[in-house]
């Protein structure tokens, strides 16, 4: 089965049920099928003639035309190549020359960031403006007026590459990561009921689309025939709003957006009480801050998804049943363990491994790094060799980077990650990437960079900075540098100046000494 047939299905089960809402508007799922198809045509037709393998670009928010966008795009046999909103125009323009996307789609408020990158992008053979119709591009409605809602159907194998989706890396340069049809359709096949005509949820998207836990959530609530309620970005007092208006059964959060909307002043005024799932994963849950979520809405069932872009989807889940912290002392204390540092347990298509330095199975409660084989697991990166040999082992094992123990009862345990890597509210940052601009300095002359706890946020980055002798800089000098080269959550929250970085006698920068050092709040 392939990503469309979950379309298909739902449209000929629920035609007439709300498939989208997004602000004021509102698409059954045969309006949704009726442009999507229009759209695909559409995109068939262009000059440039979109077609099977070809990559299109999208930066945008959340909205319908995003979605839209996914399934027209999955119906040519083309690839959607989501690319964070965020991102500055150096970080754009690598994943879009790495792609080498022939199409892109954008929302009005980036194309002038576009524009300054489109110089040096060959493979860029048109551009679509999608909330309004601008000079010099096509016009995404203008598109769909214009088009055919005959079916489109195309020739797709079940292991063709339907997005291609890019994930921080260690060495500095995001990592294209292709994931298949069938990497999706096992995940949602597995845990998702179709649609069904007597039962009607309204799934709450706010997680971004161009995470793959946004394009998860999104593709098991279209096959489940639910209503998707769409959020262009995270604010709480709409988040509570759209709740209680909407009625909503179902909700996707990354851990600060849980504590935000719990902290809220106004929580109470609202009627939540429709909630039936809350969903959380992308970061650490700080336990406080799940456990008053708990006490504040007992009618809700939590699960918590562990999983990487690498793995398609979901690899492991605490479930609804390990957020009860019942029974005997010793259940509860056991329990408690779990909900503060477990991941869960594996689902039933994953095998999930501990393995040593030399790649030996390691057993129970001792720590080394999580590998994870099984159908969704991507084959490599794209365009990069190199990278995909170290990422998966030759018998099929891929190697998550994370760190990790299992208990006696198969329940797996984060102990840090292997790679370095910082997650900020979900969002990936390589540490490599943000000392190279650094570096770049015109005072620095060595710069390291560490995640540190934060409540709100899971980690924050923090400078660690050598000034060139003689050179005065403030901290704010160092962060303001950062402002126009990162992304806004890549930039440091903080910088800390020293004389000289740890290093070992080969010259190799010792991280963790400087995690040890300078790596609390």
């Amino acid at each position: 089965m392939n990503t469309t047939d979950f379309l298909n299905i739902a449209h000929a089960i629920c035609p007439e049920r709300d498939c989208m809402v997004f602000g004021e508007k509102r698409w059954t799922y045969a309006q949704t099928n009726d442009r999507i198809n229009k759209l695909a045509n559409g995109l068939a037709e262009l000059g440039v003639g979109v077609g099977k393998g070809d990559r299109v670009g999208i930066i945008q928010v959340n909205c319908n035309q995003y979605i839209e966008s996914y399934f027209a795009l999955a119906k040519l046999g083309a690839i959607l190549v989501p690319l964070n909103f965020r991102a500055k125009a150096d970080e754009l323009g690598y994943m879009v020359a790495n792609a080498e996307a022939k199409v892109l789609l954008m929302g009005n408020r980036y194309i002038d960031l576009v524009n300054t990158i489109l110089p040096r992008l060959p493979s860029v053979k048109q551009c679509i403006s999608m909330d309004s119709s601008s000079e010099g591009m096509l016009y995404y409605e203008d598109i769909i007026n214009s088009s055919s809602s005959e079916e489109c159907i195309s020739e797709i194998d079940d292991e063709d590459v339907t997005i291609l989706m890019y994930t921080a890396g260690t060495t500095g340069r995001p990592k294209g990561v292709p994931l298949r049809h069938s990497a999706f359709a096992v995940y949602v096949l597995d845990n998702v009921e179709p649609a069904n005509p007597e039962i009607e949820e309204k799934n709450l998207l706010t997680v971004p689309l161009y995470h793959v836990a946004g394009i998860q959530a999104m593709l098991a609530a279209v096959y489940g025939g639910r209503t998707l309620v769409l959020m262009s970005q995270f604010e709480v007092k709409e988040w509570l709003e759209t709740v209680q208006e909407e009625r909503a059964t179902r909700a996707m959060l990354v851990p600060t957006m849980l504590k935000k909307i719990i902290d809220d002043p106004d929580f109470m005024r609202y009627d939540l009480t429709s909630l039936q799932v809350i969903t959380y994963g992308a970061a650490p849950m700080p336990v406080e801050v799940i456990k008053k979520a708990i006490d504040l809405m007992p009618w809700v069932k939590f699960i918590n998804a562990f999983g990487q872009t690498e793995t398609a989807s979901t690899i492991t889940m605490l479930g609804p049943d390990d957020h009860i912290i019942k029974g005997t002392e010793e259940e509860r204390e056991k329990k408690l363990k779990r909900l503060t540092s477990s991941i869960g347990r594996p689902l039933p298509d994953v095998e999930v491994r501990i393995i040593g330095e030399e790649g030996n199975p390691l057993p129970p409660l001792e720590v080394g790094e999580i590998v994870v084989r099984g159908p969704r697991m991507t084959t490599g990166y794209w365009g990069d060799e190199e990278k995909a040999s170290r990422l998966m082992t030759v018998d099929g094992w891929l190697h998550t980077s994370d760190m990790g123990w299992m208990d006696e009862d198969g329940y797996i345990y984060l102990a840090g990650r292997g790679d370095d890597m910082i997650i900020r509210g979900g969002e990936n940052i390589s540490p490599e990437e943000v000392e190279e601009v650094l570096y770049s300095h015109p005072k620095v002359e060595e710069a390291a960079v560490i995640g540190v706890p934060d409540l709100e946020w899971g980690q924050q980055p923090r400078a660690i900075v050598v000034l060139k002798k003689g050179g005065e800089a403030s901290a704010e000098e160092i962060m303001e540098y950062c402002r126009s080269k990162l992304a806004g959550f890549k930039r440091p929250a903080s910088v800390v100046f020293i004389d000289s970085l740890p290093r070992n006698p080969m010259g190799k920068l010792l991280r963790r000494v400087l995690r040890e050092e300078y790596g609390q709040p």
